[in-house]
C-alpha cells in the first residue's frame, strides 16, 4: 500500500495571518512523516483535506475572505464531521458566540461551544507572553510560551448533552493577566486560552509564533491520528 496514500491531509487555511508559519511548524514536528500539509484557498482545496487548522491573523478579513472564495459553507460542512484547530482569529471564527465584533458582525463556523470577545486583552501594543502549564502535552512539565496578540478571551463555556464534553485544555496563570484587567477569580472563563471539543482544538494565543511544537503534534495526534476523533 502507497504510505502517501495513507497520510492524512492537513490543509491551513492561507487567506491571510499566520499560515506560512503553521505550515512550518507542522513540517518539523514528529508526526510530520504521517501527513500531507497543503495550503487551503478554495473549495477544491479543502476538499481533499482530512483535517484543517485556520491561523492567526485578522478574523474579519479572513472571514471576508473566505466568503469571496466561496469557502464559508464548505468550512461550516467541514466542521461538522473533520477536526479544525483555530488559533487566535482562527479562534474567533470557530467560536459559537463573539462579542466586540466589528459594525456589521462577524461570520463564524461555530465548531466549539464558547462565547469568545475580540481583542479582549487589549490592542497591538499590549500584546505579551506568559509560560502555560499544559498537561496535555508531552514533557508537561516544560512550559509552553503562549504568545498573546490582540488575543480573543473565553467568556463562557456552553456544555449541551447534544454536543462533546469540552475540554479546558489550558489556563493563563493569574500573575500573568495583564494587569489593566481585573479577574473574578481563579476560575475567571477569560483565563482559558485553550480548549477541545470533540475533533476541534481552539487556542487563543499562537503557537506558531514559537519553535515549540507540541500544540501541532497534540492536534495531529489526538485530534487526526486518534481513533477517538473519528
Amino acid at each position: 500500500m502507497n504510505q502517501t496514500q495513507d497520510r492524512r491531509g492537513v490543509g491551513i487555511l492561507a487567506l491571510q495571518g499566520a499560515f506560512i508559519e503553521h505550515q512550518t511548524a507542522l513540517q518539523r514536528i514528529p508526526s510530520a512523516r504521517k501527513i500531507n500539509v497543503s495550503l487551503v484557498r478554495t473549495p477544491a482545496d479543502l476538499a481533499k483535506c482530512d483535517a484543517l487548522i485556520i491561523p492567526g491573523g485578522e478574523s474579519t478579513t479572513i472571514a471576508l475572505l473566505a466568503k469571496l472564495a466561496g469557502l464559508l459553507e464548505p468550512l461550516r460542512q467541514f466542521s461538522k464531521t473533520k477536526p479544525i484547530w483555530g488559533t487566535c482569529a482562527g479562534a474567533i471564527l470557530l467560536a459559537q458566540v463573539v462579542e466586540n465584533t466589528k459594525q456589521g458582525g462577524q461570520e463564524l463556523l461555530g465548531g466549539i461551544s464558547v462565547t469568545v470577545a475580540r481583542n479582549g486583552w487589549g490592542s497591538q501594543v499590549e500584546s505579551f507572553e506568559a509560560p502555560l502549564t499544559v498537561t496535555v502535552l508531552e514533557d508537561s512539565e516544560k512550559p509552553f510560551t503562549g504568545v498573546f496578540i490582540r488575543a480573543p478571551v473565553v467568556l463562557a463555556l456552553h456544555p449541551s448533552p447534544d454536543a462533546p464534553p469540552i475540554q479546558i485544555v489550558a489556563r493563563l496563570p493569574p500573575e500573568a493577566v495583564p494587569s489593566t484587567r481585573l479577574l473574578t477569580g481563579l476560575e475567571d472563563p477569560r483565563t482559558i486560552v485553550a480548549v477541545r471539543q470533540g475533533k476541534h482544538l481552539l487556542t487563543t494565543f499562537h503557537p506558531e509564533l514559537t519553535k515549540d511544537g507540541r500544540f501541532h503534534e497534540y492536534f495531529v495526534q489526538n485530534c487526526i491520528l486518534s481513533s477517538h476523533s473519528i
